[in-house]
């Protein structure tokens, strides 16, 4: 009531958020009326989450969530990734070795075995991976909160982001790239069941020949190439996924504004697929680039380019033998003769069906271990657990 004697009118009390009516729900039945309830209660309260505004993680939570998520999603495809690189890295031959991903799969595995065939090259990939996801998601949440807060529109802070984290990130995972796609081709060593144009011992042996014979600016080989595939195919996967995540969470519409397992492991894996497709020319010639052996001082010049006689693992094969293949100068001069000699499928999108299986399946990995981890930091920091601080009893 007024000071003049007239009812006031108060305004209307806001509806609660799915937050409040689940603490609502958990007093009603814990109560409050003694500690063990009240502290019952803090275990079964999830930190508060809007489906409008998703709180923002701390850096170190991203750097460790990221940095997870990308390794072991990369040590888990490692295989698809290696039957994908021989069938776009393979001699130009009829009929080819490899006729799919199905059989190349196979025939590696039953030829070359898992360690020396399939995972060949895992040790580089590994060692690139780490470091180099960790700064590619700090780079990219970085750059996309301080784009975000700039009033710039969200697409496009997660297109910047997504380009941004792979060119700082590219520094560290070149040369780990092309020590492992040229591993990955090769397979093992003194391979009889492909020939590659190269025989390393392992990744050391190869590192010194490369550093030798080439340079250290052979590490980074093709790495415009890589940057043509990756930049794109990063600011495309960030891009799909986030917003994709926006539309599942309004969909579900969840109390607890998250997405269930299976929905999120679906936009990983669409997000993924998507970006994988669109860039699958580009990834031909990165791979073609890195993995083709230096242009040879005499050869013998033909339409669809130069026979050398090449000796592998005390293997020579001659010009009778070899077949003709294209010393590749730059991307431009790949694309053109890829999609000339072989056509778009055959060419320009050369072992797109393991490309896009390996970028989808290794997408939801990669984000659903991420978002797994920044929930699961995010309790143990809520709930005072090591190593972000003491629970209280």
């Amino acid at each position: 009531m007024s000071s003049n004697g007239e009812i006031s009118s108060s305004p209307a009390s806001p509806a609660p958020s799915p937050a409040t009516a689940i603490a609502h729900q958990l007093q009603s039945t814990f109560g409050s009326s003694d500690s063990s309830n009240a502290a019952a209660l803090k275990r079964a309260l999830p930190p508060s989450t809007s489906l409008l505004e998703e709180p923002e993680p701390p850096y170190i939570d991203v750097l460790i969530a990221g940095g997870m998520g990308g390794t072991i999603a990369d040590f888990i495809m490692h295989s698809v990734d290696t039957v994908k690189t021989r069938l776009q890295g393979q001699p130009s031959a009829n009929p080819p070795k490899y006729n799919n991903m199905f059989h190349a799969y196979s025939t590696i595995l039953r030829e070359e075995g898992v360690s020396r065939g399939l995972y060949s090259g895992v040790a580089p990939a590994m060692t690139g991976s780490l470091p180099g996801t960790t700064l590619y998601f700090g780079t990219y949440e970085y750059t996309k909160r301080t784009l975000t807060a700039a009033g710039c529109p969200d697409t496009l802070a997660h297109l910047a982001g997504g380009s941004i984290g792979d060119f700082f990130a590219s520094f560290i995972y070149v040369p780990s790239e092309v020590l492992k796609t040229r591993m990955q081709l090769q397979g093992r060593y003194n391979n009889p069941s492909f020939i590659s144009g190269y025989n390393y011992k392992n990744t050391w042996h190869a590192l010194q020949m490369i550093v030798k014979y080439d340079g250290v600016g052979a590490l980074y080989q093709g790495y415009r190439a890589t940057l043509l595939r990756d930049v794109p195919f990063s600011a495309l996967q960030f891009a799909f996924y986030e917003k994709f995540k926006v539309e599942a969470r309004k969909w579900e519409a969840r109390p607890d504004g998250q997405m269930s397992l299976h929905i999120e492991t679906a936009c990983g894996a669409v997000a993924g697929g998507l970006a994988g497709f669109l860039t699958t020319p580009l990834d031909v010639m990165k791979t073609l680039l890195q993995t083709q052996v230096k242009k040879p001082k005499t050869s013998i010049s033909t339409g669809a380019g130069a026979v050398a006689t090449s000796t592998v693992a005390g293997a020579t094969s001659t010009a009778s033998t070899a077949v003709a293949q294209k010393y590749y100068v730059g991307i431009w001069d790949g694309l053109k003769w890829n999609l000339k000699h072989h056509g778009v499928i055959g060419g320009l999108f050369r072992g797109v069906g393991p490309r896009v299986f390996w970028t989808s399946l290794q997408s939801a990995l990669m984000f659903v271990i991420y978002e797994q981890a920044l929930h699961l930091q995010d309790n143990m920091r809520y709930f005072g657990q090591w190593p972000y601080g003491t629970a209280s009893s």
